[in-house]
């Protein structure tokens, strides 16, 4: 890459002539930035750009995500579902992700797409455009630690099944025990300082680097090695090359194929979601204006590239899906596994699974907290004064990581439903993603004039690309609020909706009567009206 690149030359580029003197900026250099954009630097930078993006790759997790939302393509489409309900949300998904990598490298903040879009709206409006935002993200945020952690106990009710022959089947209540247990640990983990968190996240993904233990404990080799073990152990015992791409069966209850299949799109649309992560430690990154964007971009299609292989391994040893559907196991890719590998075959790659869904989880836990403490520090939440606490000792926001935790197990309840998963999912997805499209709904209209482009930038291709971002999310937060079949009873209703509506009437009422008076969006917290950083004296 040159240190230049003309806008002539490419609309979509890094500027690295910004950063020519400095190839790694200096912490200062980074909390001159965030002054800039109105706050005081609270947290330790250290985070470094592989840090950061282990960590975004890290929320993704993308074996154990595939292992908990497997169910979703069998039921719609079976093998149509696995290979092309994956792959055709990636490209609409990539939009997204590209829109938001530009405006995390213009405003690194934790605030994030709350403050992204309280500087884009109309002045009149910034206000408002912030608050939805922000309690867009924090539903989407807490009922994903929630989905995550919810499914990381499934994953060990299912090897208990299995290692005890079918013998011991966990009822409800104990997964709900188990889900409480992985919260509680997460917690303590969440609350652990900065330079922990960094630690572990790059443990999990793994680099080459002497210190690093092996590799086999990496997302990425756990994936390779399911990858490889279902299509070499399932032998001659595969479906055809013609059926793997191309057979299509409906078990939803829709009595439309097409609609059926759109379902499958939500097991993509959960797994790529978090990546706004980024955003929310950039506080905590160094060299943030460069980092973010980067770990946002390769994260995301990293993910989707090793989710297409696992899914088309997973279409060619699926035999028969019924049996899948059918079986006693809580998730049915360990049915699968199970099928092709035996009982210790399953156990061992099992085992590993688990421990990339529990780190997924830590890694979301730490975003959620994040994204809590910055809408804390702006007074947004009830009981404000609490969660924005740094705690002395670890310079982390403790408080915070309970009150997600906390919320986290509220949401958990939902796991007494037959729809579990589709609810939390669907609730997840749809929170997030709303606040992934307010702010670039924001640059393509109000903002298009008032973004400062960071080292990453879209352009003249950020209309386009922000116009198709906003389009598909807009179609996707109607698909998802939908239950999984035409005659839905209560215990198999999606709650996603009573969720987000909660959510939706308590900020709005909550803005009607008092919340418009004394919110004013992301408050500067820097007392002082001129801040010096290295002898440049910063004006506000």
């Amino acid at each position: 890459m040159t240190e230049s690149i003309s806008e002539k030359q490419a609309e979509v580029s890094f500027n690295t002539a910004s950063v020519k003197n400095h190839p790694t900026p200096t912490r200062n250099e980074d909390d001159t930035v965030l002054a800039e954009l109105g706050y005081k630097a609270e947290f330790k930078r250290e985070f470094s750009m592989i840090e950061t993006i282990a960590f975004a790759f890290s929320i993704m997790g993308v074996v154990a995500s595939v292992t908990s939302t497997f169910s979703f393509p069998l039921v719609s489409g079976g093998h149509v579902g696995m290979v092309w309900g994956w792959l055709i949300p990636c490209f609409f998904v990539m939009a997204v992700a590209s829109s938001m990598a530009e405006l995390v490298s213009s405003m690194p903040t934790s605030a994030g797409l709350y403050y992204f879009s309280a500087k884009l709206a109309p002045p009149k409006y910034s206000a408002l455009a912030s608050w939805i935002t922000g309690w867009a993200n924090i539903t989407g945020q807490i009922t994903l630690v929630c989905s995550i952690d919810f499914t990381c106990a499934q994953m060990i009710t299912t090897a208990i099944a299995v290692s005890s022959d079918g013998a011991t089947i966990m009822s409800a209540g104990a997964t709900y025990g188990i889900l409480l247990a992985i919260l509680f640990a997460h917690g303590l983990v969440c609350s652990a300082a900065t330079n922990v968190l960094a630690r572990l996240n790059l443990f999990y993904v793994m680099v080459n680097g002497n210190e690093l233990p092996d590799p086999i404990f990496s997302t990425v080799g756990t994936t390779i090695a399911a990858i490889t073990a279902l299509l070499v152990c399932s032998g001659d015992n595969k479906v055809s090359t013609k059926d793997a791409f191309t057979m299509f069966e409906n078990n939803t209850g829709w009595s439309n194929n097409g609609w059926a299949f759109l379902l499958a799109f939500t097991a993509p649309m959960w797994t790529l979601t978090g990546y706004d992560s980024a955003a929310h430690i950039s506080e905590e990154i160094s060299g943030a204006q460069r980092a973010a964007p980067i770990a946002i971009l390769v994260g995301v299609f990293g993910t989707q590239v090793l989710g297409w292989l696992l899914f088309i391994a997973c279409s060619f040893a699926t035999v028969s899906v019924a049996d899948l559907l059918t079986g006693s196991l809580p998730l049915p890719m360990g049915q699968l596994f199970l099928n092709v590998l035996g009982k210790r075959g399953m156990l061992a790659i099992w085992g590993f699974i688990i421990v990339v869904q529990f780190v997924t989880g830590a890694a979301q836990g730490v975003d959620a907290s994040r994204v809590v403490f910055a809408f804390a520090r702006d007074n947004a939440l009830p009981g404000s004064r609490w969660w924005k606490r740094i705690n002395g000792r670890t310079q982390t926001p403790v408080n915070a990581v309970w009150l997600v935790m906390a919320g986290a197990a509220v949401c958990g309840l939902l796991g007494f439903s037959a729809a579990a998963l589709s609810s939390l999912a669907g609730a997840s997805v749809i929170g997030l993603y709303v606040s992934y499209a307010t702010p670039i709904f924001l640059r393509i209209t109000s903002g298009r004039d008032k973004l400062v482009p960071g080292t990453f930038s879209l352009g003249r291709w950020y209309m386009p690309i922000g116009i198709i971002a906003v389009t598909w999310v807009s179609f996707i937060v109607v698909l998802l609020v939908f239950p999984p079949s035409q005659a839905a009873t209560a215990q198999e209703m999606n709650y996603a909706v009573v969720i987000i509506m909660g959510v939706f009437f308590f900020a709005s009422i909550s803005w009607v009567v008092s919340a418009h008076k004394w919110f004013h969006g992301p408050i500067k917290n820097i007392d002082d009206s001129t801040l010096s950083v290295e002898g440049k004296e910063l004006e506000f």
